[in-house]
């Protein structure tokens, strides 16, 4: 798992442990709440790199807007 998916998942207060019988690596163990809450936080990273800088002014922002909003949508995540 790389770092930035493993801050995610410790916000997300999923929990590991070591069980040496059946990996050699930590095992993540979450619960559905503590699932949903990982994935909103990784779609909540990707919309801040497809939504717009607003003060920037550049034209396409309504593209991207359209896009971070489908995103949204399709996920079902808030602001």
């Amino acid at each position: 798992m790389n770092e930035r998916f493993r801050q995610l998942a410790e916000q997300a207060k999923i929990d590991y442990e070591l069980l040496p019988e059946i990996a050699r690596e930590p095992v993540w163990i979450a619960l559905d709440d503590e699932l949903e809450k990982f994935a909103e936080l990784i779609v909540q990273e990707c919309l801040k790199i497809v939504e717009p800088d607003r003060t920037s002014g550049d034209e396409w922002c309504v593209t991207l807007d359209e896009t971070a909003y489908s995103i949204r949508q399709h996920f079902g995540v808030e602001e």
